[in-house]
């Protein structure tokens, strides 16, 4: 069903309507199919796309954490203290960054079905099932009104096949592979060296630890000020110098002034809070449909 679906979509009609009265009449299609270089490439295409969606069919997935929990550790390579201090750390760069950092640990990737597939192929249809990360986010500079939506796609998988002796960290398309060179310096000097040890609990929070200073390393334009705020700063200098005129020409008694030096701090002040005041960060969850760009790492020990 799927390859036929396939097949008629990709071709132009009127080589389906060749192809049908070719069936319907009952001559055999294929030297016609043959003598078609469209129809020839369309199957070809046709029977890859049903290869591959069988394939995938055919592959499982660890149990997906929960939005806020970072963490799925099937090998059993974390402790509980160990878990809860990394959910600590990892909720402060998703708020601050909006770059979710999940951890997963697995025995073999052959125990879900992926045995011919290498760890960077698995990881990342891993990363795009689970859909780690958000495509855009919502950015808010100083000042309010000051918000726009960016693309961002940034999120970050550190995937452990223990008893394949790999590991993998996957990296959403919003890094691009500018942080590729960094991944494999943080996967050769933080993760490797403490899984050859069997330290793998180590390996894992160093990693995570090394891999959250990256995240929180990365720059978020804020959005240009809207043309009110100008405005509002305007508006702000003119009563003032219209206060102190008005107070200087009518030879206002000392009190006047104190009065009116207060209702100006007063005006500043909230002016001054609005043209200033943040967000409270990001407060969406760990997956958002965002995919990955093939960026990373890999390492075995």
């Amino acid at each position: 069903m799927t390859i036929q679906l396939s097949f008629c979509h990709i071709i132009p009609r009127r080589f389906v309507a060749g192809l049908g009265s070719h069936i319907q009449s009952g001559v055999d299609p294929a030297p016609y199919i043959m003598e078609n270089p469209i129809l020839k490439c369309a199957l070809f295409l046709s029977l890859l796309l049903g290869l591959t969606e069988a394939s995938k069919a055919q592959i499982r997935f660890p149990e997906q954490p929960g939005e806020r929990t970072f963490i799925t550790d099937e090998a059993g390579l974390l402790s509980t203290a160990t878990s809860e201090k990394l959910r600590a750390q990892l909720t402060e760069v998703l708020q601050e960054k909006a770059i979710p950092i999940i951890i997963a640990s697995i025995g073999s990737i052959y125990d879900y079905g992926a045995g011919d597939m290498s760890i960077e192929t698995y990881a990342r249809i891993l990363y795009d099932e689970w859909g780690i990360g958000h495509r855009n986010v919502r950015v808010n500079g100083p000042g309010l009104g000051r918000s726009e939506e960016i693309e961002w796609n940034k999120g970050i998988l550190l995937l452990v096949a223990v008893d394949d002796r790999k590991a993998r960290i996957e990296l959403g398309a919003g890094f691009g592979r500018q942080k590729d060179a960094l991944c494999r310096n943080i996967m050769s000097q933080h993760i490797i060296p403490r899984f050859k040890t069997g330290d793998y609990e180590g390996g894992i929070v160093a990693g995570t630890r090394a891999l959250s200073q990256m995240a929180l390393g990365e720059k978020i334009e804020a959005p240009p000020r809207p043309l009110w705020h100008y405005g509002l700063l305007v508006l702000g200098i003119i009563l003032t110098v219209f206060t102190i005129v008005s107070l200087a020409r009518r030879g206002s008694s000392g009190w006047a002034w104190v009065f009116w030096a207060a209702v100006m701090a007063l005006l500043w002040a909230i002016i001054y809070g609005m043209l200033t005041s943040r967000g409270s960060g990001f407060g969406g969850g760990s997956f958002g449909g965002g995919f990955s760009g093939g960026g990373g790492a890999t390492g075995s020990w």
